[in-house]
């Protein structure tokens, strides 16, 4: 058959199609074996995803980051509940270190919260880094970060570049599927960035070993193109850059395959079918020999296909409907099953939400009520339901960084499932970028992903989870000896966890054999003191307890983020004033309660702080522990023989025995309750509770114990120690064996302050130039897709800037903006 070459839809140059292959799964060993281990491999290595919406991208120390963290499972983007805490950083990039870090309460997959940036705090450009527990098992390039820039009154804002300015740009040159291979035509793509990491423009040449010119190239897109080339025997490809300067900057090309398997994409000019084009240059292979495609996207495979090696070039038909929105990977086997070619596409499917704002007026007064109506609904305008967060800010005091710049939208359907950065990501989604898909093809040439390894896959080697998904706080790590070696067996374990409001946790329990342990689910709000005491015989002092949660996520940015957020003076110069102005304002409020509240006389019997550990009245009976009748002793129970009428202690030491005189049955005598600081816990338990530590110990008989159910027959002995007392600090009392550590619980939610001038105030007579006029973290729109919201504007002459991000139950995102005029 005779081969002639033509162009299509002006991309690229291919060989005319000699086969086609009905897209199909073909019942064989391998694919079997693939589709097997790749479900089992998702199925113990699930992804979540999370964004962040923040209600803008600068601001002054002193102020607050208002903001809203979305949980979704990574593959269906569905609502996931699994996680619930959201772990969010303020990241110092110049110094690699984490400056802020709270922990937000997620619910339904939705966690509102703030960051409150101190006064301390250096000018310059932060990222926003926010991941769950169990996000930590993968590359830190999948948690969510965001630039923000921090200005100072004193200061301004500084740059942080990282580096010097460069004239050279750096360039990538990526052939589609992954290699050049000899004799085959296809498209190069390229990808050319400045120092800071921002796509530039660039055009240059390509010359072969002989410096003959092959071809010319020009970046069509923040720096993105892509040219032909096909290789020819004995050469060798470089491509010059001009340079500023006049000179010429050098790029070899990747080296070029003899023999390989290639691939080619036409995702643009099909709207039912993206079509696949695989060819190779091998020789001498089996005749029925076959090459495997599979197109997979977010950790679930859609299509499968088998090729006859016999055929030089094949097409492939991927029907789009059976693909959800987002990037698909296309990976190629080789006739021996070796992953060989990959090329990511994006898969266009209209699963977003249409977010509408409508104002009741075009224009308002100052200090005028603004009434929203938000409407979401999907591509065909039938409503959806969603959970929605809302910013209105003063468009002059708070210029957007980015038109373009991340989304919700943008986030999960694009930049979370793929590694590196992506400038202006929202450019691909509005539909005002008529060119915006023939961008993203060529911006899915230059990418790449890394989330799992299929030689992984199919070897059967998954990675274990180190990190859990956590339904709550969680206290985890590991008690080891002096000399970071194994403590050799179990470990008995205390745990108390002293909380602001005076009240304490207990729990009791034992490490593995290697000495790990964990304590899941945890509930506890604001910073709490955690004390974490082992026993193992008498070797306590041999003891070093380990937390994990003492152990930040290390930061390791590979490039500064560039932040291309610029004021004018006079716009800088207004901010940082007004800002000011406001922040004393709050101050002020703040300073106005206090009086308020101190001038209030009460009059009422002293309070007297209740222990709650304790549940009952008066006891029977209590020997209060002290240096002398602890003298000497080894338990709790050598302390109290003889010392209380009608308690019978027999034996000593570890070995003794206690009953409480007329607690019996049928069956003989009944062993009373023992609690342990409120805890019930049996007598081996409390028996391994120093003296030292013991308060008192309270003995509750007959009608007195009924309090604890018919867990009490036989009377109850209730050890309370010095450290579980309310009014205890025991942060600075360490012994060997104990590990003493203050933890930030679950941060506690504030409420946005927005002042309404509909009813008078004393502090409304201070003028009021807010930056963030309004921010409401949780609309819920009804099943007819409705919700409506009103705020106040402010004193300001000025546009506000209105956005709205979300996503339904389902996973679909969406985005709304409007602008509101005040005169």
């Amino acid at each position: 058959m005779r081969s002639t070459t033509f162009r299509l839809t002006g991309l690229f140059l291919l060989p005319v199609v000699t086969l086609l292959v009905a897209f199909r799964t073909y019942n064989d060993e391998f694919i079997k074996r693939l589709l097997d281990q790749f479900r089992l491999y998702n199925q113990q290595r699930p992804t979540e995803k999370v964004y962040i919406h923040t209600d803008r991208e600068a601001y002054l120390t002193g102020e607050t980051i208002w903001l809203k963290g979305y949980l979704v499972n990574g593959s269906s983007h569905e609502a996931d509940t699994l996680s619930r805490v959201l772990y969010v950083d303020l990241v110092d990039p110049m110094a690699r270190r984490v400056r802020l870090r709270t922990q937000l309460r997620a619910t339904n997959s939705y966690a509102p919260g703030q960051l409150t940036l101190p006064d301390s705090l250096a000018a310059g450009s932060y990222q926003l880094r926010a991941y769950t527990s169990f996000m930590r098992n993968y590359p830190e390039a999948y948690f969510f970060t965001k630039t923000l820039t921090i200005l100072r009154p004193d200061t301004g804002a500084e740059k942080n570049t990282g580096a010097q300015a460069s004239n050279r740009p750096d360039i990538q040159f990526l052939p589609e599927g992954g290699q050049l291979l000899m004799g085959l035509g296809g498209r190069v793509a390229f990808k050319a960035v400045n120092s800071s990491g921002m796509g530039v423009d660039v055009k240059g040449f390509v010359l072969d070993t002989r410096k003959d010119t092959v071809t010319g190239f020009s970046s069509s897109h923040l720096g993105m193109g892509f040219f032909i080339l096909k290789p020819e025997p004995a050469q060798t490809y470089t491509a010059y850059v001009p340079l500023p300067d006049g000179t010429l900057a050098a790029y070899p090309l990747p080296a070029v395959q003899q023999e390989g398997v290639g691939m080619q994409v036409e995702n643009l000019t099909n709207k039912d079918n993206v079509l696949v084009y695989v060819m190779h240059n091998k020789t001498g292979i089996d005749t029925t020999a076959r090459i495997t495609l599979v197109a997979q996207t977010r950790g679930q495979i859609y299509q499968t296909a088998r090729i006859p090696f016999v055929k030089k070039l094949a097409m492939v038909r991927l029907p789009r409907a059976q693909f959800p929105e987002g990037i698909t990977q296309l990976t190629v086997f080789d006739e021996t099953n070796k992953p060989v070619c990959e090329r990511l596409i994006f898969i266009h499917r209209a699963e977003q939400i249409n977010v509408s704002l409508v104002a009741d007026k075009p224009a308002y007064r100052n200090r005028e009520q603004v009434n929203l109506t938000v409407t979401t609904t999907d591509a065909n305008g039938k409503p959806q339901a969603a959970n929605l967060s809302l910013a209105v800010v003063d468009a002059q005091l708070a210029p957007e960084v980015d038109a373009n710049g991340s989304t919700i939208r943008s986030h999960l359907l694009l930049a979370s499932d793929i590694a590196g950065t992506i400038e202006q990501p929202d450019y691909y989604f509005k539909s005002a970028n008529p060119d915006r898909w023939l961008k993203l093809d060529i911006l899915m040439m230059t990418q790449g992903w890394r989330r799992f390894a299929w030689v992984d896959v199919l070897s059967g080697t998954i990675p274990p989870n180190k990190y859990p998904l956590e339904g709550g706080l969680s206290l985890t790590g590991r008690v080891i000896r002096p000399n970071q070696k194994d403590i050799g067996g179990k470990v008995k374990l205390t745990f108390m966890l002293a909380k602001r409001d005076s009240t304490r946790d207990i729990l009791i329990g034992d490490t593995d054999e290697a000495g790990n342990y964990a304590a899941y689910d945890l509930d506890f709000t604001d910073t709490t003191t955690v004390m974490i005491q082992g026993l193992k015989g008498s070797a306590n002092r041999n003891l070093v307890i380990t937390l994990d949660q003492l152990l930040v996520p290390p930061v390791t940015i590979l490039k500064v983020p560039y932040n291309p957020l610029e004021f004018r003076r006079d716009e800088l110069a207004d901010f940082i004033r007004r800002t000011k102005e406001y922040q004393e304002i709050e101050r002020q409020i703040r300073r106005n309660g206090e009086v308020l509240l101190n001038a209030v006389t009460v009059k009422a019997k002293k309070y007297k702080e209740q222990d709650s550990r304790v549940i009952y009245g008066t006891p029977d009976a209590s020997v209060k522990f002290d240096q002398v009748n602890t003298s000497g002793r080894l338990t709790f129970l050598d302390v109290i023989q003889g010392q209380i009428a009608g308690v019978q202690v027999t034996g000593n030491g570890l070995s003794a025995r206690v009953q409480i005189r007329g607690a019996a049955n049928f069956n003989g005598p009944v062993e009373p309750l023992f609690v342990l600081d409120g805890m019930p816990m049996d007598l081996q338990g409390v028996m391994g509770v120093s003296v030292q530590d013991i308060d008192r110990v309270d003995v509750l008989k007959g009608a007195s114990a009924a309090i604890y159910g018919s867990r009490a027959g036989g009377g109850v002995i209730s050890i309370l120690t010095k450290r579980g007392k309310p009014d205890y600090d025991f942060s600075k009392d360490v012994t060997p064996g104990m590990l003493i550590a203050k933890l930030p619980g679950y941060a506690p939610r504030r409420e946005f302050y927005a002042p309404r001038y509909d009813v008078k105030k004393p502090e409304h007579a201070r003028p009021d130039y807010r930056t963030t006029l309004f921010w409401t973290p949780m609309i819920q729109t009804d099943q007819d897709g409705k919700a409506t919201v009103s705020f106040f504007t402010s004193d300001a002459k000025t546009n506000l800037r209105i956005r709205a991000e979300g996503l339904t139950r389902s996973g679909m995102p969406g985005v709304g903006d409007a602008r509101v005029r005040v005169e």
